[in-house]
């Protein structure tokens, strides 16, 4: 079974393994609440899955 999106192509976005799971977690809980989805037709049913498609679309960033 493949994560999708891939560890590698979140990393090319985020470069801190910490950072991509303190991010993905946190948006997390906001679907939950708020079901407020920043991709079209997500692949994942879970909020973790669509937070990291967020990540990966660009969506979701940190600013340095």
């Amino acid at each position: 079974m493949m994560l999708e999106p891939s560890i590698d192509a979140l990393q090319e976005k985020i470069k801190s393994k910490y950072t991509l799971v303190t991010l993905s977690s946190r948006r997390a809980r906001q679907l939950s609440d708020t079901k407020n989805v920043m991709v079209d037709n997500p692949k994942s049913v879970k909020y973790v899955g669509m937070a990291l498609e967020e990540i990966e679309a660009g969506k979701l960033y940190i600013e340095d």
